[in-house]
């Protein structure tokens, strides 16, 4: 039984960071970036499932889950690089969702000889100017964090994502719901606290998107965000070997709302051979 496998855990000293993960399977390594709401428990219906056929890898990035707050200057793609190395991985599949793609996608781009596939879910991309309004909770969300009040922040962001606004909050599983919100809660506090932001990447990937050489999946939820659609529409038309599937009735956390088909889509994708198509 995959909840039976064996899993090793630790922390890596990366980069001045304590990166909490966990391995488990063997095989060609998969490693899975969290989105900015989550931490690496969001991939809690992923994780066994896919340590059946790779070595699979999750982590917690850093001032999120067990990854304590630094106060040092970082990027998120040099922390995976500096992980891999930790774990004596020299290339590996890489799946991310949200901040997670966005950090995925630029480590592809800078070691492109790393990456043997690329999945990105709802993913956020460096250099993507957003278009569209934003979302009706948003200075809600700004002044919560301001009086720190950080359970109506990690509500009022529950509802813009995993919701999504074409959903109110009793539409979706409450224990989903309550899941995220507690993941939130630890990334929201520590981002309240952080003295460093992480430095943006140059070129960004929206400049560059055609030297993307992996085979891409782009994963997105017809319910989502539209600007993260937008942005999932842009990856599909500058990637080369790209193709995009969309969830239906589900939003910015397709993988948490629907396992059973993301972890299929995932998969057929993944033991693929060749192109993306």
């Amino acid at each position: 039984m995959p909840d039976e496998m064996t899993r090793q855990t630790g922390f890596a000293e990366v980069n001045g960071a304590r990166l909490y993960y966990e391995v488990a399977g063997d095989g060609h390594p998969l490693i899975m970036l969290h989105a900015g709401i989550a931490d690496s428990r969001m991939w809690d219906d992923q994780f066994a499932v896919f340590a059946r056929h790779f070595r699979a890898i999750r982590y917690d990035m850093r001032s999120f889950g067990q990854s304590p707050l630094t106060h040092v200057p970082y990027t998120h793609h040099n922390d995976l690089y500096g992980l891999m190395q930790f774990l004596g991985i020299e290339q590996a599949a890489i799946m991310g969702c949200s901040k997670g793609g966005m950090a995925a996608l630029d480590f592809t781009l800078e070691h492109p000889e790393m990456v043997s596939r690329l999945v990105l879910v709802a993913s956020s991309v460096s250099g993507y100017e957003f278009t569209g309004t934003l979302p009706k909770q948003w200075r809600e969300i700004v002044a919560a964090i301001k009086a720190r009040d950080f359970e109506l922040a990690s509500e009022l962001e529950v509802q813009v994502w995993v919701d999504g606004p074409m959903r109110g909050p009793g539409a979706v599983d409450p224990v989903i719901r309550d899941k995220v919100k507690a993941m939130n809660l630890i990334a929201l506090r520590n981002e309240a606290d952080e003295t460093v932001r992480e430095r943006p990447i140059v070129p960004t990937a929206m400049e560059r998107l055609d030297a993307v050489q992996a085979p891409v999946l782009v994963v997105t939820g017809d319910l989502d965000n539209p600007n993260t659609i937008m942005a999932g529409e842009a990856l599909v038309n500058s990637v080369p070997n790209c193709r995009k599937v969309v969830i239906s009735g589900t939003a910015h956390l397709p993988n948490m709302e629907k396992p059973a088909i993301f972890n299929q889509t995932v998969l057929d994708f993944l033991q693929g051979s060749g192109s993306a198509s």
